[in-house]
């Protein structure tokens, strides 16, 4: 960290000279500049899963209904109305006078296409548990539409706020996704004039978006994003007046960014958990894992509570869930706890016949000082780990392959406030599930299939009990977004995680 500082620093002397006009030249353009750390895979909402491909998402399509990001209330968007006639069958009235990006007018027809081509697997959309619910969508008339579900899917409208957005049916029928991701079309407040896959990102405002849905008229005319791995590069661009937005920002550097009289820093607790997960259902060669005392005695020697107080910082909590704490079905009463007790790690090592501790292989993706920290603890009780440091989506893929015995990663929910956008991704018996607990399975499939909300929380409490006393995951902590950015920027943080670029213009 001093060194990554040290080279910032030396950019702040460039910014002396130069970056103050640099700066005022690209507000007189109207251009923000950000950087993402993450690079996209594909900016076609439906092959991506990382948090800045929602944020490109955002920007670019629409969604039927939108949530407001204070009350967490659904509201109108691409959809006006809409109510369910029965427990598996919603019905919506659409926005009229809709254009896409291409010119193409916005109905039915475009969402019957997209809700039916995403809903079969054939298809293969990444994260299929998005969109498994749907069983199919139904034309009424050209501005009506039918969705039927596969069964009573109480979390629907959740759902639909975020990750499933409206494509132009007769221009993604000709591209695909390929295309699709080169050049993307949608009815959103900003339009793609410029793709460079993975680096580079160009986008104008859209002069003909709708009025009346959950997104005003962007206010600044073109946004430039560009994927800079390494978070010292970023802060040094930021310092010298290249970039006007950053995020992510370790805590320690945010808190000197905050000394540096042209930025500033807005702090916010996230919906998005950090876990740590383990092999317990034998999916790799580790068999320590698959024994669960082995798993509790990994809970006890971590100390949660110091890497938030001297990592994370900020608003961030230790958690015994493995959910955010405000969504639907998120039990903490039930969760078995786990406080720090390294003499307790090393009685339950020992009881399960690794005295010694063993070696394990461990993943992560998130900045490499968190994963340290964590193998720090694991050593002092015996537990010899091998620290593997990836992107995110090779970490994923390795996850999915059967390769990754333990693992640092988090999930944002898409920003969904229910636990059947976290759990049953984890639990449910996906690529992710490295439990493969049935009855935990069952639990999740009735908490998703029911709108009797005294049912869902019965059936969820129950799988939190048993995945927390089991320790098939052990939850870390929520995160808290550090956003370093030009004092000439107007911004506001929300919950969710998602920066509303749109939203944002220069004071």
């Amino acid at each position: 960290m001093i060194k990554q500082w040290a080279t910032a620093a030396s950019a702040a002397a460039l910014a002396l000279a130069i970056g103050a006009p640099e700066a005022a030249a690209q507000k007189s353009k109207d251009t923000l500049r950000i950087a993402w750390e993450q690079t996209v895979e594909n900016v076609d909402n439906y092959y991506n899963t990382n948090r800045e491909g929602i944020l490109f998402s955002r920007m670019v399509w629409d969604t039927l209904v939108d949530r407001d990001p204070k009350t967490f209330k659904t509201i109108p968007n691409l959809a006006t109305a809409w109510k369910w006639v029965d427990d598996r069958t919603l019905e919506m009235e659409l926005r009229q006078g809709v254009k896409f990006h291409n010119g193409e007018e916005f109905d039915a027809d475009d969402v019957v296409f997209t809700l039916n081509y995403i809903s079969n697997p054939e298809n293969k959309v990444i994260n299929q548990s998005n969109v498994s619910w749907i069983e199919k969508a139904e034309k009424l008339d050209k501005f009506k539409i039918r969705i039927i579900t596969k069964k009573p899917f109480p979390a629907a409208l959740e759902f639909l706020t975020i990750p499933i957005v409206m494509y132009p049916n007769e221009y993604y029928a000709k591209v695909g996704p390929k295309e699709m991701g080169l050049k993307p079309v949608g009815t959103g407040p900003y339009k793609a004039t410029k793709i460079v896959p993975t680096k580079e990102y160009t986008l104008e405002r859209w002069e003909g978006h709708f009025e009346g849905g959950s997104k005003p008229h962007a206010k600044i005319k073109n946004i430039v994003i560009r994927t800079i791995p390494e978070m010292s590069t970023q802060i040094a661009e930021l310092l010298a007046g290249g970039l006007d937005w950053i995020w992510y920002v370790p805590v320690d550097q945010a808190d000197r960014l905050e000394t540096v009289p042209s930025l500033q820093v807005v702090r916010a607790e996230t919906m998005r958990i950090g876990y740590i997960g383990m092999d317990a259902a034998g999916r790799t060669s580790t068999k320590a894992l698959q024994d669960v005392r082995v798993r509790q005695a990994i809970a006890h020697a971590i100390d949660r509570p110091a890497i938030v107080k001297n990592l994370i910082g900020g608003k961030s909590r230790v958690l015994d869930a493995p959910c955010f704490p405000t969504q639907f079905g998120c039990d903490n009463t039930v969760a078995a706890k786990y406080p720090y007790n390294p003499a307790k790690a090393k009685e339950l090592l020992a009881a399960a016949g690794y005295k010694d501790g063993f070696e394990m292989e461990f993943f992560a993706y998130r900045p490499r000082d968190w994963s340290e920290a964590i193998l720090g603890y694991l050593n002092a009780v015996g537990i010899k780990p091998k620290l593997t440091q990836m992107t995110y989506f090779a970490v994923r893929d390795k996850n999915h392959a059967n390769a990754t015995p333990s693992y640092f990663m988090d999930w944002g929910s898409y920003s969904i406030n229910d636990v059947s956008a976290i759990l049953p991704n984890f639990f449910g018996g996906s690529g992710d599930d490295y439990a493969r607990d049935a009855e935990v399975k069952g639990w999740l499939e009735a908490g998703g299939a029911t709108v009797d909300e005294a049912a869902r929380k019965e059936n969820y409490s129950k799988a939190i009990k048993k995945i927390t006393e089991q320790a098939y995951w052990l939850p870390m902590f929520t995160f808290v977004t550090n956003y370093g950015m030009t004092k000439d920027l107007n911004f506001e943080a929300f919950a969710d995680e998602l920066p509303r670029y749109y939203l944002y213009g220069w004071k």
